[in-house]
């Protein structure tokens, strides 16, 4: 640091940092970078997944062409493990709003520092939690603080309260299940989205689809090829908060899509017939009663 201004930190002691409320983004993803449990240099080149000397990538997404897969690689920036597993706790199910602002910072960080992975990426959007979760829509809350981070508007982020992409309903939850409900859910999941703009912005454009963490991958490729589905020509992912090793994925392997993602618009063209997965609904915004500075 430059002579008489003190050090970071250091993450997770992030709200008693010298730079909780002033810090840049490059600042803090770097601070974290030190002590944060990195992705090995030798991972699966589809979803990041730590690979032995000579080994092959036990999630079977990977080993689908990528029309079948979905999405086409996950860059993931961590491992969830210590104590970045507990900080995206203490966000996600205690509603501890400022980690909301330090994991968008992190997001903002990585792209910075990473222009290779994000040139051609024409949206960054979340994969949605329901509107009304409980504590916190966590995802969303991340997407505003990297927002309101990306201070010279370097990146295709949607501004705080106009998400492209949004849920418009709760579904069953995928953790501890087993594989045929985690399957049901993420197919549930991808049903109850809806882009909220022109699906002409999707058409021919690439994706950046960020989560918190990866694990199976089944409901990546049930939002991506939604996505595709829709006209997107790549979807990519990044876990830019934590990455699970997923092992045995999900074994459906191969989905046919026959949903819209919103209403007048289907796969195969022609008009939407309003099938179980048609939504149609528009979002009337998130509160904005909660203060992001909270830890």
């Amino acid at each position: 640091m430059t002579a008489g201004l003190p050090d970071p930190a250091g993450f997770p002691d992030c709200p008693v940092c010298a730079y909780v409320l002033t810090g840049t983004a490059r600042l803090c993803s770097d601070c974290a970078g030190c002590t944060l449990q990195p992705i090995t240099d030798l991972h699966c080149p589809v979803c990041s997944q730590a690979l032995a000397p000579g080994g092959q990538c036990g999630n079977r997404l990977c080993a689908l062409p990528e029309a079948q897969r979905g999405f086409s690689r996950v860059d993931a920036v961590a491992v969830y493990s210590g104590a970045l597993r507990d900080k995206i706790h203490k966000l996600k199910y205690e509603g501890k709003h400022g980690w909301a602002m330090i994991f968008g910072r992190l997001l903002v960080g990585w792209m910075e520092s990473h222009p290779e992975q994000m040139r051609g990426v024409d949206h960054v959007v979340g994969n949605p939690t329901h509107i009304g979760r409980q504590p916190i829509q966590h995802i969303e809350a991340i997407m505003d603080a990297a927002y309101t981070e990306d201070v010279t508007h370097a990146f295709p982020l949607s501004a705080p309260g106009a998400h492209r992409l949004i849920k418009a309903n709760e579904t069953p939850r995928s953790a501890n299940k087993n594989l045929d409900d985690k399957r049901a859910a993420a197919t549930a999941h991808a049903a109850a989205l809806t882009w909220t703009g022109d699906t002409g912005d999707i058409k021919g454009r690439t994706i950046l689809l960020v989560d918190d963490v990866l694990t199976s991958g089944s409901q990546l490729q049930h939002v991506a090829l939604r996505l595709r589905a829709s006209g997107a020509a790549d979807v990519r992912f990044s876990d830019s908060f934590s990455h699970e090793s997923p092992g045995a994925a999900d074994p459906a392997l191969v989905l046919q899509p026959d949903f819209c993602i919103s209403p007048g618009q289907r796969p195969g063209g022609g008009e939407c017939s309003g099938g179980v997965a048609c939504v149609g609904r528009s979002w009337a915004g998130r509160p904005t009663n909660e203060c992001p500075r909270r830890m």
